[in-house]
């Protein structure tokens, strides 16, 4: 889900490979599709419908790779129909869904069911509607590439996390020369891009992953506030 929190587009340029050449760099910032226009009307509902259907293996291995129990507070930025934020109620936490779509949101409480409690909220990335230090995990799963601006949503992150809170951005990877749909998400620069900016940003015990998931792979970096 696109989330859209300042007046402009900030994609960061300082990490592309204008800067200095390391291997941290990306040929496109990893928000390369923060301009992408968002979910509404009958096109976002139907997005949003097979974001139901098709989501929820990922949810799944999200929640195994970020071991969300019953003591857990999650954050889900960017939480879409709600997949991985019921996944995580599911299994006794907490659980704040936060979307800039309302459509997104409306399909969240409609189906929830009759699983346990999410509080469903809109807001971005940016100005997330969370309480300081309120969360022991906050993930990010297929949204980073639309973020507005990086720097304020990684410093957004940490101010909601508690110290030693775990933060997750998941990505699926994709080829430097696809366009398109087949276009969102990550290629292996990017990924190695967004490690960088959140080490540079604070974070602790920064690594890369990249796991199977179906017939897709996806880039994990996970991170831990200090």
């Amino acid at each position: 889900m696109k989330l859209q929190g300042r007046p402009e587009n900030h994609i960061d340029k300082r990490w592309s490979t204008e800067d200095d050449g390391m291997n941290t760099s990306a040929a496109q910032p990893v928000n390369h599709h923060a301009d992408y226009p968002g979910f509404g009307g009958v096109t976002g509902l139907l997005a949003g419908l097979v974001m139901l259907l098709a989501g929820r293996r990922r949810a799944r291995r999200v929640g195994d790779l970020a071991s969300v129990s019953e003591t857990d507070h999650v954050v889900d930025v960017g939480c879409g129909p709600g997949n991985s934020a019921k996944m995580a109620a599911r299994r006794g936490a907490s659980v704040i869904g936060v979307d800039p779509a309302p459509v997104m949101l409306r399909l969240a409480r409609t189906f929830a069911g009759g699983h346990p409690p999410v509080t469903w909220s809109h807001g971005t990335v940016e100005e997330l509607p969370v309480p300081d230090g309120r969360a022991t995990v906050v993930w990010s799963i297929a949204t980073v590439h639309h973020w507005r601006n990086v720097t304020a949503g990684l410093a957004e992150v940490q101010r909601v996390l508690v110290a030693g809170g775990k933060f997750l951005a998941v990505e699926r990877q994709v080829r430097a020369d696809a366009t398109g749909l087949a276009s969102h998400g990550w290629t292996d620069d990017q990924a190695q891009c967004f490690a960088a900016q959140c080490r540079s940003a604070g974070f602790d015990t920064v690594r890369i992953d990249r796991r199977k998931c179906g017939r897709h792979v996806m880039w994990v970096v996970q991170a831990v506030r200090p």
